[in-house]
């Protein structure tokens, strides 16, 4: 992070410059150069200052992220909720927490390589019992997954932008029960801390990486059924509209990966979307993204997958 500060002294430094060299053509005796010089000299200096100004500004929501106090709980982590939080894993946290999309979460994989600018290394940490979380309370580790935040309240940068928080409690509950599970396994990888760069710093300053407003109430999901409004909760959670926009018809922002609207989904029957996601290939022979984390999705089970599929037809 020293790099940044020095990026930001060094920017301040060129405010100053540009200042002067702006108040120095003002006095000039050659109109043409006073005008051209002010002029150019002005723009610079504000364009310095802005920079400078959200570098700051991203700099201070970096290390002041929202958090809520640590719940008071413990898990009981009975064979249900284990097996559960076992099926969420797969289905979702293997992603970005393995380097191999599936068990064991042994971390280390640096999710900034995937984004196409340089934001920083954001590396993801080892989940089983071998890593940090065994030094975590189960209300640490809630509050991790629900305000992106780790034990010291650092801020979890990349798992802030995905919709893990809107995880119903009870699933988190199952979640954290299966973390406790796991046998021991990788290096310790003990929380390391987030690194974003300058623009990493600028865009956070811009809310372009936004610090979400905290969750305050109690997420209940709906029944379990093979329905839209099951299949519009489990969208609420899972990171389609990451790639695929907020409202699914492919305008996400342009730091995901091209995605097209999941409205095409209407053109496919139920068999062929759930094919799709277990096999990466589309009815057309069209074999998806590397992008698209179809192995992990497909792994949902088939009520799942049929919930999403009604909610995806039933799109406008």
């Amino acid at each position: 992070m020293g790099i940044n500060f020095l990026i930001l002294l060094l920017i301040a430094g060129l405010v100053i410059l540009f200042g002067w060299l702006t108040r120095r053509a003002w006095r000039a005796r050659n109109p043409f150069l006073k005008w051209i010089g002010a002029i150019l000299g002005s723009l610079f200096m504000l364009v310095a200052l802005f920079v400078d100004g959200l570098g700051l500004i991203g700099l201070y929501r970096f290390y002041n992220p929202p958090m809520s106090p640590v719940k008071e709980l413990q898990v009981e982590g009975t064979p249900e909720q284990i097996a559960r939080g076992e099926h969420l894993a797969a289905a979702f946290c293997v992603e970005c927490h393995s380097t191999t999309a599936d068990f064991p979460m042994t971390g280390g994989f640096d999710l900034g390589k995937d984004i196409a600018i340089n934001l920083g290394s954001f590396t993801s940490v080892n989940l089983t019992p071998a890593g940090p979380l065994k030094d975590w309370s189960d209300g640490e580790i809630f509050r991790a997954l629900r305000d992106s935040v780790d034990k010291d309240g650092n801020r979890l940068v990349i798992m802030g932008s995905t919709n893990v928080r809107n995880i119903a409690d009870e699933d988190m509950l199952a979640l954290i029960a299966f973390l406790r599970s796991q046998e021991p396994a990788g290096e310790d990888l003990s929380s390391p801390p987030d690194k974003p760069t300058f623009l990493g710093l600028v865009m956070i300053g811009a809310n372009l990486l936004p610090n979400r407003p905290l969750i305050t109430e109690p997420i209940v999901a709906p029944q379990k059924e093979a329905t839209a409004e099951y299949g519009r909760f489990m969208i609420s959670f899972l990171d389609c509209t990451g790639c695929h926009g907020d409202n699914l018809d492919g305008s996400a922002s342009s730091l995901a990966p091209p995605a097209p609207s999941l409205r095409l989904v209407k053109g496919w029957t139920e068999e062929e979307f759930i094919t799709t996601l277990r096999t990466g290939v589309d009815p057309s022979g069209h074999e998806i993204s590397p992008a698209m984390p179809w192995r992990s999705t497909g792994r949902l089970d088939d009520v799942e997958l049929s919930a999403l599929y009604q909610y995806l037809v039933s799109l406008p």
